[in-house]
């Protein structure tokens, strides 16, 4: 066991990939990140499996898309008696820790009864993890200031006054690191919310000073000239990622404090990106690189050497690629492909494509390639329902031609070949996460056309 490495994933909420520096952005975010990046793997095209927080917090602590195990809109709880990683690392000698948002413990209102939103979270439905310190949705216990979250005991634990809520979650994450004596390898899942919106005050909340220190900001190309609210929300938003950035620095210099820095494998990424209301009536649940795209960095034992490939990885990536570093075989269930070998160069027939399930807003299926995103969505459905057996051709996108997604040519009678082949594709990754063979319908038949909003 001494060979294994130890795991701090660190999870951050509605973050965009180009948030940060090493994946573009021209202000200094994330001077950290970009470090990290350099010594480790960066994933060049890191994508969501669902752009919604709990569906794709399931798809992480699972290995499987979020409509195998009935979680495919937020509020749902995990499946009872289901296998997490937590549970997969445990039985391997791991201590497993959770810190921070959780956001899969309730399953609808009914009274209260199954409603753990504010509540402690009971210890059946933490997903197997021994220490924990959490909130079932952080941003209704707490705000940027002030709030707290539920130890293993359920007792509220009270966020210090005036301390900024990434500061306290590093704090306490730095606590249980610190107070771990011997033993066999820790994982510890750390999952801010940052720089997610605080949904009560309608608000994305940097830390202060963040309007002022990112005003000066460079519009990305998918905002620039749309509505939304991204114009007095986004220096907040970029305040939050670089408190985000802070932190993981004081993290990764704790690790090396305790000595602990050369033995661990360090993952950074993010549940889903921001739209900031151009693509719908809020921030996510889309098809769009906005919505979808998502930094993803990885550095330590079997992740060095500042390398980048630029092949299309997903989040349901994840789950086997930690058991892999851990030497832990991945379980058939798991839906995603290991990046050791991607990163080695020694994979083989790695996907051309990403597929993406859509809930909430709508029901919808995606799937990105490096030129092309092809995007339906159930027409007479409700974004509460699961799958369909119909669907219509929602969007197509050419991103050599069209980057920022701003030209919506599902119509277009030139690209018939093109939709033809997606849909064919579209339909075996549905397949292959289970879901059953739908009828595609033609963007003669059934579709609408709709670009960013403004």
């Amino acid at each position: 066991m001494a060979d294994r490495p130890n795991i701090l994933f660190v999870f951050s909420d509605q973050q965009r990939w180009d948030t940060c520096g090493c994946y573009g952005q021209p202000l200094d975010t994330t001077p950290n990140l970009d470090r990290m990046a350099r010594e480790g793997v960066r994933l060049d095209k890191a994508f969501t499996c669902q752009p919604v927080c709990g569906p794709a917090r399931a798809c992480l602590q699972t290995g499987q898309y979020p409509t195998e195990i009935g979680c495919h809109t937020n509020h749902r709880r995990l499946p009872a008696g289901g296998r997490t990683l937590a549970h997969d690392l445990s039985e391997a000698g791991y201590d497993t820790g959770y810190i921070g948002k959780w956001h899969l413990a309730s399953c609808g209102e009914r009274d209260g009864v199954d409603d753990f939103r504010t509540r402690p979270v009971p210890p059946d439905r933490r997903g197997g993890y021994r220490f924990w310190l959490a909130s079932d949705v952080l941003e209704f216990t707490s705000h940027s200031y002030d709030g707290h979250m539920f130890d293993g005991e359920g007792r509220a634990r009270e966020f210090p006054a005036g301390r900024y809520r990434a500061d306290v979650l590093t704090d306490w994450a730095l606590e249980y690191l610190a107070s771990r004596r011997g033993g066999g390898p820790f994982f510890l899942f750390l999952s801010y919310i940052e720089p997610h919106h605080q949904n009560d005050h309608k608000h994305y909340e940097g830390p202060m000073g963040s309007k002022e220190a990112f005003r000066d900001f460079v519009v990305p190309g998918d905002l620039a000239g749309t509505a939304g609210d991204w114009r007095e929300e986004y220096p907040d938003y970029l305040g939050c990622v670089r408190s985000l950035d802070e932190n993981l620095g004081r993290l990764r210099a704790g690790l090396e404090a305790l000595g602990m820095a050369k033995n661990t494998l360090v993952v950074y990424t993010s549940d889903h990106g921001s739209h900031f209301r151009t693509r719908n009536g809020e921030y996510k649940r889309s098809c769009h690189d906005g919505c979808i795209r998502i930094p993803m960095v990885l550095c330590g034992p079997g992740f060095r050497g500042g390398r980048a490939p630029e092949n299309l990885v997903s989040l349901i990536d994840l789950p086997p690629t930690i058991l892999r570093a851990a030497g832990v075989e991945p379980p058939g269930r798991m839906r995603g492909r290991t990046l050791q070998g991607l990163v080695s160069g020694g994979a083989v027939a790695w996907p051309e494509e990403v597929f993406v399930q859509i809930s909430e807003s709508h029901c919808g299926r995606a799937i990105r390639t490096a030129r092309w995103k092809y995007s339906v969505r159930a027409p007479g459905r409700t974004g509460q329902d699961a799958s369909s057996e119909v669907y219509a051709e929602d969007f197509l996108y050419d991103l050599d031609a069209d980057p920022h997604e701003r030209n919506n040519r599902v119509r277009d009678p030139g690209l018939r070949g093109v939709r033809e082949e997606l849909s064919r594709r579209l339909k075996a990754r549905m397949r292959e996460a289970g879901e059953a063979e739908p009828v595609i319908q033609g963007a003669g038949e059934e579709a609408r056309d709709k670009g960013p909003k403004g």
